[in-house]
């Protein structure tokens, strides 16, 4: 029976930042309302970096705290709603930048759910036996599709990348891993493309920016969030007691609060950082771990959930121990 581990985290944010504070020269807002209505206090933001940029620091990081080694690596995966190109991928140029071998590289797009996603590929085709050690980065430079005119948007977002490399193991460390999604055709959070080009005009192709129903991505998620951690609790015979910590993707605290509230699971047990980096999308998870990791909160033989929802809207969860 093959297994997987987590062998190695790394992350990186852009060293410009903007606070709510700072926010007040673009729109209409305060500290206090951004604060309780986020918990967000700060966001990191790109000035001379792109997605690639952010990703490959990530990597390395990963990478230097694994055993593995560069050319150990058979499988690279991106999840970004941002690549700097509609193609190559930040996976096929990225593999250059970090010299890994001609192995198979892609991206995806699950949104904010982009990493749990990349996580459930990755677990699933190293246990298949075709693969042994996986670089998996969520990397997001959101704040190039946001509208700094719209208050309730602008102040929600940031920039940054985190990895995370995953090997084959003797022991069930990778426990589980689910993912689903549900159409949301009402567009409830999009972010159109570029329009349809007439070839007398051939006009000049302009990105769209992220836009968000609030109230209806706020239901979404506090169903989702508790209902995901309940299937995998069921699954593997576990209770909430079985969990050291959940990591949550940042995207709103009180929806971390709420799902906490509904699954009557402390918040002292959930982990946050939203108030330093604001929601990074595909980024947030790998972030959170990373960190929660290098902190301390979460130690060797610590058993942990994490759950991920986003536009699409797209939902996965894992169970891991360290």
């Amino acid at each position: 029976m093959i297994y997987t581990k987590i062998n190695g985290t790394g992350s990186y944010v852009p060293e410009k930042f903007l606070t709510n504070d700072d926010l007040k020269q673009f729109v209409e807002t305060s500290d206090e309302w951004i604060t309780s209505r986020t918990g967000i206090k700060k966001r990191h933001i790109v000035t001379d970096q792109h997605t690639i940029d952010l990703a490959e620091q990530a990597a390395l990081k990963a990478l230097e705290s694994s055993t593995a080694n560069k050319e150990d690596i058979d499988l690279l995966i991106v999840a970004t709603v941002t690549p700097d190109n509609a193609f190559p991928g930040v996976s096929n140029l990225l593999q250059e930048r970090l010299g890994l071998n001609k192995i198979m590289t892609f991206d995806i797009n699950a949104a904010c759910s982009g990493f749990v996603y990349a996580l459930n590929i990755a677990d699933k085709m190293i246990k298949s036996g075709a693969y042994n050690n996986a670089l998996i980065i969520g990397a997001e430079t959101l704040t190039r599709l946001t509208d700094w005119r719209d208050r309730n948007t602008c102040v929600l977002f940031g920039d940054a990348a985190g990895a995370m490399v995953i090997s084959r193991s003797d022991e069930n460390k990778i426990m589980d891993v689910i993912c689903g999604s549900v159409a949301d055709s009402s567009g409830h959070l999009i972010c159109n493309g570029v329009d349809i080009k007439d070839p007398a005009v051939n006009a000049k192709s302009v990105q769209d920016h992220i836009h968000m129903n609030g109230r209806e991505v706020f239901k979404f998620a506090t169903r989702i969030m508790p209902k995901t951690i309940r299937d995998l609790l069921e699954r593997n015979s576990l209770e909430l007691d079985d969990l050291d910590y959940i990591v949550a993707h940042q995207a709103n605290e009180r929806i971390i609060d709420k799902a906490a509230r509904d699954l009557d699971f402390s918040m002292d047990k959930m982990y946050l950082n939203i108030s330093e980096y604001g929601n990074t999308s595909a980024a947030s998870v790998p972030l959170a771990i990373d960190e929660a990791i290098r902190t301390n909160k979460l130690k060797q033989g610590d058993t942990f959930a994490t759950v991920a929802f986003g536009g699409g809207f797209t939902w996965g969860g894992a169970i891991i121990k360290l």
